[in-house]
């Protein structure tokens, strides 16, 4: 069997586990004890993120026209490989903190979400929180003016219920403006009765 055939199946399950990730970062991993090795795989596999050794020769061919080729120049050496489809900051987040204890474990570089970053731009992209952590604080803020109204719903029912509290002064009600009383209607002016005429004089004796 050529060695192409026996390649290709190594190739194409890389292929299958960086198809839908939203990181990969490559490690170093020369020097780690093999208690080191086993507590980093589960730190990783419990963050959800897929941790395996390959061939560089194997990953550059699986790399080949996606996002991850940028790593090649960086398959040099003893190489693994982490992978995230879910959070794109969590294996270097888990790597950052692990080398912390384990100096001899060193990130070399990585691909998030599209961009190459190297062994310094992971550690910044370590420092940025989970994807639920950021969620978290995001419903904390979310629930601070709910929690304000409900401290004051409980003040309210420790005072002995809303009857106890004082009510506010309700504002003075006007006094209602006096109706002004109807114009009595003017009684209708009789015509005076026209004068008698003035008696003719009768005329004087001859």
């Amino acid at each position: 069997m050529a060695k192409v055939e026996i390649k290709q199946p190594i190739v194409e399950e890389i292929s299958e586990v960086i198809k839908d990730a939203a990181s990969v970062v490559l490690v170093d991993y020369r020097g780690l004890t093999v208690a080191e090795d086993t507590t980093l795989r589960r730190q990783l596999r419990e963050a959800g993120v897929t941790y395996k050794v390959y061939k560089n020769t194997m990953m550059k061919r699986a790399f080949e026209g996606t996002d991850f080729a940028q790593l090649d120049d960086q398959l040099e050496g003893p190489s693994a490989m982490a992978v995230s489809v879910e959070d794109a900051t969590a294996p270097a987040r888990v790597l950052a903190k692990f080398a912390k204890t384990a100096p001899n474990l060193e990130i070399k570089a990585g691909v998030v979400e599209g961009t190459f970053y190297d062994a310094k731009g992971m550690q910044a992209i370590a420092a940025v929180p989970s994807r639920d952590e950021l969620l978290a604080k995001l419903l904390g803020s979310m629930k601070s003016p709910i929690s304000n109204f409900a401290r004051v719903l409980n003040q309210i029912a420790e005072k002995g219920g809303a009857s106890e509290c004082e009510p506010a002064e309700a504002p003075a009600e006007e006094a209602p403006v006096a109706e002004e009383a109807p114009v009595a209607e003017e009684a209708p002016v009789e015509e005076a009765a026209p004068a008698e005429a003035p008696a003719e004089e009768a005329p004087a004796a001859e």
